[in-house]
């Protein structure tokens, strides 16, 4: 039979996109003819080549067909080369399958000309391609090129559905019911990933085979089977960003211009010359400023050199003094290039573009410290801004309205602006985005979604996960790191291991247990003396340990350890399940679960211990002084700083942080931009945490300086306090 002998003759090669050196007798529509032909086989005139393959009309045998339409009829295989007819089917063998259609009447439709056939036996649906699309029917883009009708499609089995709440598509972000259905798929190799048919069909056809791959664990070889069985068109061709023309050039070329304060190079600052004084030597770090040697009194190009922000950023790492330098790569590749995120490896083929980034990451390899990772995860951020309009006041509830917002994307740029709500004339006020993430970090420390003293689980909440609020906790946290906020500091190493190397890999401690009378109850089985102590324990929590399902058989003293195991694992991570889950997904956000799971000691530091206490010497190199100022205002300013870490003033170190930047500790990636320092003639301090700027004032005396910036700062961060305390916790 005809129908037969297409399926077993198609070939895979049918699939393969349109290629360039093809005769360019193909085009979209005809000259002097209609503007907007009609395809042969579905009679419809839509170009819309994500849903029915790119559109072609033959001009000189008059003859339009849809890619898919044809691909998918049941009566037609490939018999020529691909430059031949229309994609290797002859025009002769469209022609008698156009006739062969025109006998067979669409089953949901009712008109004629349904060319596709379901291959189920028995079944004697036919239908356009178009019509099999609305109705829900699969078409499998490889192998026999097989269609199936809305009854006899293939389907994803879950064996069980254990998500309660939605969840975001990978792609697109916005939630799904996580139900396997026509719309929704799961991938087949990470079962937390959901995405919208519609959204993996965009992004196959963008990447291409070599490049489609699941969006969470980067598997190629079981996805795409999945994806191809489930009816997804997977071109075989290279993805559109790699097709672009000198798509990476820009990746190529040096940096060239002296970025010093002083440049001392009369030719000017973009002055080069190699072999002299007047060589321009990148920073080694970021590859993104330069000096002349002379400028920064280098001796020879193999120097060392940081510019100011890098400089600043590996010193608040903690790594300064012992960091081991790295000499720049004999090569016309910037340091940048190498920080880049490496995507996986391609397949078979690669483009000119992928080459040329392949080589640039076989560049030298930097040291994984924190900082270094979070500007990594940094380079997604895009320019394009989002403003979040923020009630000081109710920091957590302005946070979560705008990071739910449907236009609200992650990788934006993100803005701040401060509002009132008793402000009836409805005034904004520029506001610092590192103060904003500082602020909403502490009130996610202090809420009820963590439970502990210093070093803190996750909580089991009702009303929390109802609302979705563990996944949002997640993002804010993902969304913070990658925009510069403070470090976390407050996870337990328990709920840090949970998320790296899973819950099943992980042992809690009794530290973790923060309900007083579940920890007595693992202290006194643990110091049971006697089976007659022991049984008697157990007798008495019986109704407990039933409720959590941690009875077991004692046959000797020893088992009192394995059932206090047993209790302490049900408590701090069995118990707490759906909400790590949760919370879990939203940290994927821009990709920060990954890194970490990638990099567990260096993100270790900041997830589990409080930034290091500030010093004079810290807080003297942060700020930077960038325009002339008063000699005298500067020696009382160090002089300030030295009696403040002496505990001879009633303002701390991070009072004064606080006070110029809006955080109580340096973020791991630094501040943007720089703190800076400037004198004034006013009586009082004045600090600008949109510009990390603080103005000292210039007063005549030492001590009349100390009474000021104590009462200024003192009392300004009182009264930001007194404002917000009574909504911490929410």
């Amino acid at each position: 039979m005809a129908c037969g002998a297409a399926r077993e003759g198609k070939s895979d090669t049918a699939a393969l996109e349109l290629l360039p050196s093809a005769p360019r007798k193909m085009n979209e529509s005809k000259p002097g003819g209609s503007q907007n032909p009609t395809c042969v086989f579905c009679r419809k005139n839509d170009d819309c080549p994500i849903k029915y393959g790119e559109k072609k009309t033959n001009e000189k045998w008059n003859l339009t067909v849809h890619y898919y339409c044809l691909l998918m009829s049941s009566g037609i295989w490939q018999r020529g080369k691909e430059e031949e007819g229309v994609y290797g089917f002859l025009i002769e063998d469209i022609r008698k399958e156009v006739t062969r259609a025109s006998k067979l009447k669409c089953c949901i439709c009712k008109k004629t000309g349904a060319s596709i056939g379901c291959v189920a036996p028995r079944c004697k649906r036919s239908y356009h391609f178009p019509c099999g699309l609305q109705r829900e029917c699969i078409f499998q883009f490889t192998g026999n090129f097989a269609s199936f009708c809305w009854n006899h499609r293939p389907v994803q089995i879950i064996t069980s559905n254990n998500y309660r709440d939605s969840l975001p598509c990978t792609i697109c972000l916005e939630f799904i019911e996580p139900i396997p259905t026509y719309s929704i798929l799961r991938s087949p190799c990470c079962k937390n990933a959901w995405f919208h048919r519609d959204c993996l069909q965009v992004q196959a056809i963008n990447a291409g085979v070599f490049f489609f791959r699941c969006t969470i664990c980067n598997n190629s070889d079981i996805f795409q089977e999945e994806m191809l069985r489930m009816g997804i068109h997977i071109p075989e061709k290279d993805a559109s960003w790699e097709l672009e023309e000198n798509a990476y050039q820009e990746l190529l070329q040096h940096y060239e211009h002296c970025d010093v304060r002083r440049c001392r190079c009369k030719e000017g600052r973009d002055y080069n010359v190699p072999d002299s004084k007047w060589e321009i030597k990148r920073c080694q770090c970021c590859g993104s400023r330069g000096t002349h040697l002379a400028c920064s009194s280098l001796q020879s190009w193999e120097q060392n050199w940081e510019c100011l922000e890098c400089r600043g950023i590996l010193y608040n790492s903690g790594d300064f003094q012992k960091a081991k330098k790295h000499t720049l790569p004999n090569t016309n590749v910037g340091i940048t290039d190498c920080l880049l995120e490496e995507s996986s490896p391609k397949l078979p083929r690669q483009s000119p573009g992928a080459q040329r980034k392949d080589l640039l990451r076989q560049g030298s390899k930097f040291r994984r410290d924190i900082s270094t990772l979070i500007i990594e995860l940094g380079f997604q951020i895009k320019k394009k801004t989002k403003r979040l309009f923020i009630n000081k006041a109710n920091i957590w509830n302005s946070a979560l309205d705008g990071f739910r917002n449907q236009n609200f994307n992650p990788s934006y740029t993100i803005e701040i602006a401060y509002v009132n709500e008793n402000d009836h004339f409805g005034k904004e006020q520029p506001g610092s985005k590192q103060e904003f993430l500082s602020l909403l970090m502490q009130q996610l420390e202090n809420s009820p979604l963590f439970e502990g003293s210093l070093s803190k689980n996750l909580s089991l909440n009702s009303q929390a996960l109802k609302e979705n609020l563990y996944y949002e906790a997640g993002k804010m946290l993902a969304i913070s790191l990658v925009h510069g906020g403070p470090s976390p500091g407050f996870f337990s190493k328990t709920l840090f291991n949970c998320l790296v190397y899973g819950p099943e890999s992980t042992q809690p401690i009794l530290d973790d247990v923060s309900d007083f009378d579940v920890a007595q109850i693992i202290i006194r089985i643990n110091t049971a003396a006697t089976m007659t102590d022991l049984n008697s324990l157990i007798n008495e929590y019986y109704n407990y340990l039933e409720l959590i399902g941690c009875l077991r058989l004692i046959t000797s003293l020893s088992d009192k350890y394995m059932l206090a195991k047993d209790i302490l694992v049900y408590h701090v991570i069995k118990r707490v399940q759906a909400p790590f889950e949760s919370f879990k997904q939203g940290l994927k956000t821009l990709g920060v679960l990954e890194k970490i799971q990638t990099y567990p000691e260096a993100f270790c530091n900041i997830f589990c211990h409080k930034p290091e206490n500030l010093s004079t010497k810290i807080l003297s190199d942060l700020f930077t002084v960038h325009t002339l100022s008063d000699v005298q205002a500067l020696g009382f300013w160090n002089s300030y700083l030295q009696a403040v870490e002496d505990g001879k003033s009633t303002v701390t170190m991070e009072d004064i942080l606080i006070f110029a930047t809006g955080c109580s500790s340096i973020p791991p990636a630094g501040f943007k931009p720089t703190p800076s320092i400037e004198c004034l003639h006013m009586d009082f301090p004045v600090g600008n945490k949109c510009n990390n700027c603080l103005a000292l004032p210039i007063t005549s005396t030492y001590k009349e300086f100390q009474e000021n910036m104590d009462f200024a700062i003192k009392n300004t961060l009182r009264l930001e306090k007194e404002e917000n305390s009574h909504f911490i916790g929410h």
